[in-house]
Protein backbone atom coordinates (compact mmCIF):
# COMPACT_ATOMS: atom_id res chain seq x y z
CA UNK A 1 0.00 0.00 0.00
CA UNK A 2 1.14 3.45 -0.86
CA UNK A 3 2.41 5.54 2.39
CA UNK A 4 1.17 9.05 2.90
CA UNK A 5 3.38 11.90 2.01
CA UNK A 6 4.63 13.41 4.62
CA UNK A 7 3.39 16.97 4.96
CA UNK A 8 5.25 18.74 8.32
CA UNK A 9 6.66 21.13 5.92
CA UNK A 10 4.08 23.84 5.23
CA UNK A 11 3.76 24.58 1.79
CA UNK A 12 5.53 27.97 0.47
CA UNK A 13 3.67 30.78 -0.49
CA UNK A 14 3.67 31.77 -4.41
CA UNK A 15 4.21 34.99 -5.47
CA UNK A 16 0.33 34.96 -6.60
CA UNK A 17 -0.91 35.60 -2.83
CA UNK A 18 -4.38 34.70 -2.43
CA UNK A 19 -5.47 34.33 -5.51
CA UNK A 20 -4.04 31.07 -5.93
CA UNK A 21 -6.33 27.50 -4.94
CA UNK A 22 -5.76 25.26 -2.45
CA UNK A 23 -5.97 21.40 -2.79
CA UNK A 24 -7.93 19.07 -0.33
CA UNK A 25 -8.34 15.97 -0.70
CA UNK A 26 -7.69 15.63 -4.32
CA UNK A 27 -10.04 18.83 -5.19
CA UNK A 28 -10.01 22.48 -5.21
CA UNK A 29 -11.18 24.96 -3.08
CA UNK A 30 -12.64 27.84 -3.90
CA UNK A 31 -10.59 30.79 -4.11
CA UNK A 32 -10.81 34.39 -6.01
CA UNK A 33 -10.30 34.62 -10.07
CA UNK A 34 -7.17 36.33 -11.33
CA UNK A 35 -6.74 38.17 -14.04
CA UNK A 36 -2.96 37.25 -13.92
CA UNK A 37 -3.87 34.47 -16.51
CA UNK A 38 -3.33 37.42 -19.32
CA UNK A 39 0.71 37.07 -18.27
CA UNK A 40 0.22 33.60 -18.11
CA UNK A 41 -0.62 30.98 -21.10
CA UNK A 42 0.67 27.59 -20.97
CA UNK A 43 4.49 28.04 -21.42
CA UNK A 44 5.04 24.51 -22.18
CA UNK A 45 8.92 25.28 -23.77
CA UNK A 46 9.73 27.79 -20.69
CA UNK A 47 8.08 25.39 -18.33
CA UNK A 48 10.26 21.96 -19.54
CA UNK A 49 13.21 24.18 -20.09
CA UNK A 50 13.07 25.00 -16.22
CA UNK A 51 12.16 21.33 -15.44
CA UNK A 52 15.08 20.25 -17.34
CA UNK A 53 17.77 22.12 -15.35
CA UNK A 54 15.95 21.02 -11.92
CA UNK A 55 18.94 19.90 -9.33
CA UNK A 56 16.83 17.69 -7.16
CA UNK A 57 19.96 17.81 -4.93
CA UNK A 58 19.02 21.84 -4.42
CA UNK A 59 16.02 23.01 -2.28
CA UNK A 60 12.98 25.10 -4.10
CA UNK A 61 15.15 28.42 -3.23
CA UNK A 62 18.11 27.29 -4.66
CA UNK A 63 16.65 25.91 -7.52
CA UNK A 64 14.52 29.27 -8.61
CA UNK A 65 18.19 31.53 -7.32
CA UNK A 66 20.13 29.08 -10.00
CA UNK A 67 17.88 30.11 -12.86
CA UNK A 68 17.63 33.51 -12.03
CA UNK A 69 21.37 34.17 -12.04
CA UNK A 70 21.80 32.02 -15.17
CA UNK A 71 18.93 33.65 -17.19
CA UNK A 72 18.29 29.78 -18.08
CA UNK A 73 14.99 31.12 -19.88
CA UNK A 74 17.05 33.83 -21.95
CA UNK A 75 14.60 36.40 -21.43
CA UNK A 76 15.71 40.00 -22.28
CA UNK A 77 13.99 41.17 -19.88
CA UNK A 78 13.96 40.76 -16.24
CA UNK A 79 10.52 41.65 -15.29
CA UNK A 80 9.39 38.71 -17.69
CA UNK A 81 11.44 36.22 -16.75
CA UNK A 82 10.47 37.16 -12.93
CA UNK A 83 6.87 36.57 -14.42
CA UNK A 84 7.49 33.16 -15.37
CA UNK A 85 9.52 32.01 -12.93
CA UNK A 86 6.41 33.23 -10.51
CA UNK A 87 3.78 31.23 -12.66
CA UNK A 88 5.83 28.15 -12.75
CA UNK A 89 6.39 28.14 -8.66
CA UNK A 90 2.64 28.47 -8.66
CA UNK A 91 1.92 25.69 -10.85
CA UNK A 92 4.24 23.35 -9.93
CA UNK A 93 6.02 24.50 -6.61
CA UNK A 94 3.69 24.56 -4.00
CA UNK A 95 4.42 20.38 -3.15
CA UNK A 96 8.17 19.58 -4.08
CA UNK A 97 7.42 16.00 -4.50
CA UNK A 98 5.65 17.48 -8.13
CA UNK A 99 8.71 19.39 -9.44
CA UNK A 100 10.91 16.51 -8.55
CA UNK A 101 8.35 14.10 -10.38
CA UNK A 102 7.98 16.30 -13.36
CA UNK A 103 11.65 17.27 -13.52
CA UNK A 104 12.55 12.94 -13.63
CA UNK A 105 9.40 13.08 -16.31
CA UNK A 106 11.40 15.73 -18.62
CA UNK A 107 14.68 14.12 -17.84
CA UNK A 108 13.73 10.70 -19.45
CA UNK A 109 12.20 12.57 -22.28
CA UNK A 110 9.02 11.07 -22.15
CA UNK A 111 6.43 11.00 -24.57
CA UNK A 112 5.67 14.65 -25.12
CA UNK A 113 1.77 14.74 -25.02
CA UNK A 114 1.89 12.53 -21.60
CA UNK A 115 4.01 15.64 -20.38
CA UNK A 116 1.64 18.04 -21.47
CA UNK A 117 -1.22 16.30 -20.21
CA UNK A 118 0.08 16.11 -16.67
CA UNK A 119 1.17 19.97 -16.92
CA UNK A 120 -1.61 21.16 -18.29
CA UNK A 121 -3.54 19.00 -15.01
CA UNK A 122 -1.44 21.20 -12.32
CA UNK A 123 -1.59 24.01 -14.33
CA UNK A 124 -5.35 23.99 -14.21
CA UNK A 125 -5.57 22.88 -10.74
CA UNK A 126 -3.43 25.96 -9.68
CA UNK A 127 -5.54 28.54 -11.12
CA UNK A 128 -9.34 28.58 -10.38
CA UNK A 129 -10.54 30.84 -13.14
CA UNK A 130 -8.84 28.12 -15.59
CA UNK A 131 -10.23 25.36 -13.25
CA UNK A 132 -14.15 26.41 -13.22
CA UNK A 133 -13.84 27.76 -17.03
CA UNK A 134 -13.34 24.06 -17.71
CA UNK A 135 -15.27 22.41 -15.28
CA UNK A 136 -18.17 24.69 -15.38
CA UNK A 137 -18.26 25.89 -19.13
CA UNK A 138 -16.62 23.47 -21.05
CA UNK A 139 -17.40 20.30 -19.89
CA UNK A 140 -21.14 20.97 -19.51
CA UNK A 141 -20.89 22.04 -23.08
CA UNK A 142 -19.01 19.26 -24.40
CA UNK A 143 -21.51 16.52 -22.52
CA UNK A 144 -24.15 18.03 -24.69
CA UNK A 145 -22.20 17.34 -27.94
CA UNK A 146 -21.68 21.46 -28.59
CA UNK A 147 -17.91 21.75 -29.51
CA UNK A 148 -17.68 25.06 -31.00
CA UNK A 149 -16.82 27.92 -28.71
CA UNK A 150 -18.78 30.86 -28.63
CA UNK A 151 -16.23 33.73 -27.52
CA UNK A 152 -18.80 36.27 -26.44
CA UNK A 153 -20.87 33.37 -24.14
CA UNK A 154 -17.71 32.70 -22.56
CA UNK A 155 -16.98 36.44 -21.65
CA UNK A 156 -20.72 36.38 -20.76
CA UNK A 157 -20.24 34.20 -17.81
CA UNK A 158 -16.97 35.64 -16.94
CA UNK A 159 -18.46 38.86 -16.81
CA UNK A 160 -21.10 37.66 -14.32
CA UNK A 161 -18.43 35.90 -12.00
CA UNK A 162 -17.45 39.38 -11.78
CA UNK A 163 -20.65 40.64 -11.02
CA UNK A 164 -21.02 37.87 -8.05
CA UNK A 165 -17.83 39.38 -6.58
CA UNK A 166 -15.43 36.17 -7.39
CA UNK A 167 -12.50 37.96 -8.80
CA UNK A 168 -9.80 39.69 -7.10
CA UNK A 169 -10.82 42.71 -8.16
CA UNK A 170 -13.25 44.73 -10.48
CA UNK A 171 -12.53 44.29 -13.90
CA UNK A 172 -13.46 46.60 -16.90
CA UNK A 173 -14.47 45.77 -20.27
CA UNK A 174 -10.61 45.91 -21.61
CA UNK A 175 -9.30 43.63 -18.84
CA UNK A 176 -12.60 41.36 -19.02
CA UNK A 177 -12.06 40.28 -22.61
CA UNK A 178 -7.87 40.12 -22.29
CA UNK A 179 -9.09 37.29 -19.37
CA UNK A 180 -11.27 35.68 -21.62
CA UNK A 181 -8.48 35.59 -24.52
CA UNK A 182 -6.05 34.95 -22.15
CA UNK A 183 -7.95 31.57 -21.09
CA UNK A 184 -8.64 30.26 -24.36
CA UNK A 185 -5.59 30.79 -25.90
CA UNK A 186 -3.79 29.01 -22.92
CA UNK A 187 -6.62 26.04 -22.87
CA UNK A 188 -5.49 25.72 -26.69
CA UNK A 189 -2.27 25.54 -26.01
CA UNK A 190 -2.67 22.62 -23.47
CA UNK A 191 -4.30 20.98 -26.10
CA UNK A 192 -7.84 21.15 -24.86
CA UNK A 193 -9.15 23.61 -27.07
CA UNK A 194 -8.26 23.71 -30.97
CA UNK A 195 -8.19 26.49 -33.50
CA UNK A 196 -6.15 29.68 -33.71
CA UNK A 197 -9.23 31.87 -33.95
CA UNK A 198 -12.45 29.96 -34.29
CA UNK A 199 -12.22 27.45 -31.13
CA UNK A 200 -13.89 24.40 -30.54
CA UNK A 201 -13.17 21.77 -28.23
CA UNK A 202 -9.91 19.42 -29.14
CA UNK A 203 -10.85 15.45 -29.15
CA UNK A 204 -10.69 14.35 -25.92
CA UNK A 205 -7.06 12.42 -25.20
CA UNK A 206 -5.53 11.39 -22.40
CA UNK A 207 -2.34 9.24 -22.40
CA UNK A 208 -2.76 6.09 -20.45
CA UNK A 209 0.95 6.81 -17.91
CA UNK A 210 -0.37 10.72 -18.08
CA UNK A 211 -3.51 9.13 -16.35
CA UNK A 212 -1.67 6.67 -14.56
CA UNK A 213 0.50 9.54 -13.11
CA UNK A 214 -3.28 11.94 -12.02
CA UNK A 215 -4.27 8.80 -10.44
CA UNK A 216 -1.25 8.32 -8.61
CA UNK A 217 -1.28 12.01 -7.42
CA UNK A 218 -4.82 12.12 -6.49
CA UNK A 219 -4.70 8.96 -4.59
CA UNK A 220 -2.12 10.37 -2.07
CA UNK A 221 -5.00 13.39 -1.48
CA UNK A 222 -8.21 10.58 -1.97
CA UNK A 223 -7.37 7.05 -0.20
CA UNK A 224 -10.51 5.89 -0.99
CA UNK A 225 -10.22 3.94 -4.24
CA UNK A 226 -14.08 4.09 -4.69
CA UNK A 227 -14.39 8.12 -4.29
CA UNK A 228 -11.53 8.56 -6.61
CA UNK A 229 -13.25 7.53 -9.71
CA UNK A 230 -15.90 10.01 -9.11
CA UNK A 231 -13.60 13.13 -8.04
CA UNK A 232 -14.27 16.22 -10.36
CA UNK A 233 -10.77 16.28 -11.25
CA UNK A 234 -11.43 13.98 -14.43
CA UNK A 235 -13.84 16.46 -15.69
CA UNK A 236 -10.79 18.18 -16.51
CA UNK A 237 -10.64 15.58 -19.41
CA UNK A 238 -13.68 15.04 -19.83
CA UNK A 239 -13.54 11.64 -18.24
CA UNK A 240 -17.44 10.32 -17.15
CA UNK A 241 -16.97 7.87 -14.45
CA UNK A 242 -17.28 4.67 -16.62
CA UNK A 243 -14.06 6.11 -18.86
CA UNK A 244 -11.77 6.67 -15.86
CA UNK A 245 -12.73 3.19 -14.93
CA UNK A 246 -11.49 1.85 -17.89
CA UNK A 247 -8.89 3.83 -17.92
CA UNK A 248 -7.77 1.61 -14.58
CA UNK A 249 -8.69 -0.88 -15.54
CA UNK A 250 -6.21 -0.74 -19.15
CA UNK A 251 -3.76 0.24 -16.29
CA UNK A 252 -3.83 -2.60 -14.36
CA UNK A 253 -3.44 -4.74 -17.31
CA UNK A 254 -0.13 -3.38 -17.96
CA UNK A 255 1.09 -3.27 -14.61
CA UNK A 256 1.15 0.59 -13.77
CA UNK A 257 -1.30 -0.40 -10.70
CA UNK A 258 -3.43 -2.58 -9.18
CA UNK A 259 -7.19 -2.52 -10.14
CA UNK A 260 -9.69 -4.82 -7.61
CA UNK A 261 -13.03 -4.44 -7.47
CA UNK A 262 -15.33 -6.88 -5.26
CA UNK A 263 -19.04 -5.35 -4.09
CA UNK A 264 -18.30 -2.24 -2.94
CA UNK A 265 -15.37 -2.41 -2.23
CA UNK A 266 -12.19 -1.04 -3.97
CA UNK A 267 -8.33 -1.95 -3.90
CA UNK A 268 -5.87 0.46 -5.93
CA UNK A 269 -2.72 -0.11 -5.49
CA UNK A 270 0.49 1.06 -6.89
CA UNK A 271 4.35 0.14 -8.06
CA UNK A 272 5.91 2.92 -5.76
CA UNK A 273 5.69 4.95 -2.58
CA UNK A 274 6.47 8.16 -3.76
CA UNK A 275 5.48 10.36 -6.87
CA UNK A 276 9.41 11.07 -8.25
CA UNK A 277 9.32 7.44 -7.79
CA UNK A 278 6.50 6.43 -9.79
CA UNK A 279 7.32 8.93 -12.18
CA UNK A 280 10.32 7.27 -13.13
CA UNK A 281 8.21 3.56 -13.68
CA UNK A 282 5.89 5.02 -15.92
CA UNK A 283 9.39 6.53 -18.02
CA UNK A 284 10.25 3.23 -17.92
CA UNK A 285 7.57 1.64 -19.63
CA UNK A 286 6.44 0.83 -23.27
CA UNK A 287 2.83 1.25 -24.45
Amino acid sequence: MIKPLNRTKKAQRTAWKVEDTTRTKGTITPSLYSSKIIKAGALLSDTKALLSAWDPRLSVRENLQHMRHQNLLGKTSRSRAKDILAIFRQRYLVEEDVVRALATIVKHQSNGNTLDKILYFHAVRADALLHDVVIKLLEPQWSRGIMEIDVEEIESALRKWVEEGKTSGHWGGSTLRRVTQGVLSTLRDFGVLQGAVNKRIAPAYLSLPAFAYIAFYLKQHQPSGAKLLDLVDWKLFFLPRDGVERFFLEAHQYGLLEYHVAGSVTRLTFPAETLEEYAYVLTQQSY
